[in-house]
């Protein structure tokens, strides 16, 4: 991989938020999703995976 082209994810909100913990509800929003089937690319860090890990009931996780 080039020094240039960072590897993304893409990250789609499955299911809704509501009743969930709000540290699970805060990482959905950190990854910038705000409604369901909304697809986001984000890059794929540590701190990312780690708010997909903490929502992955909730989230379908794809390489772009």
């Amino acid at each position: 991989m080039s020094a240039n082209k960072q590897a993304t994810v893409r990250v789609t909100l499955e299911k809704s938020v509501a009743g969930q913990l709000k540290s699970i509800a805060a990482s959905v929003r950190g990854l910038g999703l705000r409604r369901r089937h909304q697809t986001v690319t984000v890059a794929d860090t540590v701190e990312n995976r780690g708010m997909i890990r903490a929502a992955r009931h909730l989230v379908k996780v794809e390489n772009a």
